[in-house]
C-alpha cells in the first residue's frame, strides 16, 4: 500500500492538482476569516469552517476524479490488477494520498484561531471539535467520490457525478424540509433514488436485467405503499435524505452539540464506500 500511496501523493504534487486544491481551500478560509473575524469581529472561527465546506462541492470531485479513470486512460489499470497485492491496498493507498492533500490545508487552518486568540477570546474546544468534523466530512466525501470514480471510465463523468452526489448531500436537509409536506415531491425523490440504485447495480454487475428487475420491484413496492398508507411515502423520502445529509453532522457541533454518533456516522460512511470501491475493483480483476 505504501508504494501506491507514495505514487498517488507524488502525482498530486507533480501536477497542479494538489497545489490548486490547497490554494483554493486556504484562499476561501482567508476570505471567510477576514469577513467573520476581522470585519465583523466575531470570536467564532467555527463559522469559517462551516462556510468553507461549500468549497467541498467543487474541490472534492476535482481531487478524486482522476483516482481510477486516470489508470484506464494511461492503460495502467490492468497492471494494477495483475500485481500481487490486494485491491484494498490499491484503494486505501489512493484514499490516504487524497486524505493527506486534504489534511494540509486543514492543519494550516487550525493555526488561524491560535493567532486570532491573541486579539479575542475563542472557545478553542468548539473550534477544534469543528475542525475534526470538518476533516471527517471531507474524508467521507472523498470516499464517496472515489467510489463514484470506480464506476465510470471518464474523468469528466467522474467529476460531474461526484458533484451531483456532493450537491445532494449539501442541500439534503433543505430538501427534506421542503419535501416533507408534499407527496408528489417525495415520490419524485423516491423515483430518483430508485434510478440511482438501478444505475449503480448496472455499473457494478454489468447486468441490465438485474438492474431493471430491482427497479421494477422498488417501483411496485412504492405504488403499493402509496395505496396502502401514503403518509409513509413522505417518511421514506425524509428518512433517506436525513441519512445522506452529511454536512448537517458538522453544523450540529457549531451550535454546541458535540455528538460522538456523528463521528461514528462519518467513519461508517468512509468504511462503507471504501469497501464498495474494493468490491468494484475485485470484480474487474476477476472479470
Amino acid at each position: 500500500m505504501s508504494a501506491i500511496y507514495r505514487k498517488e501523493l507524488k502525482s498530486y504534487f507533480s501536477s497542479i492538482m494538489g497545489y490548486l486544491f490547497i490554494a483554493v481551500m486556504l484562499i476561501a478560509a482567508g476570505i471567510y476569516t477576514m469577513i467573520y473575524n476581522l470585519s465583523y469581529q466575531y470570536a467564532v472561527f467555527e463559522y469559517v469552517y462551516a462556510s468553507v465546506t461549500f468549497i467541498y462541492l467543487i474541490v472534492i470531485p476535482i481531487l478524486t476524479m482522476r483516482s481510477f479513470p486516470e489508470e484506464k486512460k494511461q492503460k495502467t489499470d490492468q497492471l494494477l490488477y495483475s500485481l500481487p497485492i490486494k485491491m484494498s491496498e490499491i484503494v486505501f493507498g489512493k484514499y490516504f494520498a487524497a486524505l493527506t492533500v486534504l489534511a494540509i490545508p486543514t492543519v494550516v487552518m487550525g493555526i488561524y484561531p491560535l493567532i486570532l486568540s491573541s486579539f479575542g477570546t475563542f472557545n478553542l474546544a468548539i473550534v477544534y471539535s469543528t475542525m475534526v468534523y470538518f476533516f471527517l466530512l471531507g474524508a467521507a466525501l472523498i470516499s464517496v467520490c472515489m467510489f463514484v470514480s470506480t464506476l465510470v471510465e471518464s474523468q469528466i463523468l467522474a467529476a460531474i457525478f461526484s458533484f451531483l452526489v456532493v450537491f445532494v448531500a449539501y442541500f439534503a436537509d433543505n430538501i427534506t424540509r421542503f419535501s416533507s409536506s408534499s407527496i408528489p415531491i417525495s415520490l419524485a425523490l423516491i423515483i430518483i433514488f430508485i434510478a440511482v440504485i438501478a444505475l449503480t447495480v448496472n455499473l457494478l454487475t454489468k447486468n441490465k436485467f438485474l438492474s431493471q428487475l430491482i427497479a421494477i420491484i422498488l417501483v411496485i413496492a412504492t405504488i403499493v405503499l402509496l395505496i396502502v398508507k401514503s403518509s409513509l411515502i413522505e417518511g421514506v423520502a425524509s428518512a433517506v435524505l436525513e441519512k445522506i445529509a452529511l454536512f448537517e453532522q458538522m453544523y450540529n457541533v457549531i451550535y454546541g452539540t458535540v455528538d460522538f454518533s456523528g463521528i461514528v456516522y462519518m467513519l461508517s460512511v468512509i468504511a462503507l464506500f471504501n469497501f464498495f470501491s474494493v468490491q468494484v475493483l475485485e470484480k474487474r480483476r476477476w472479470a
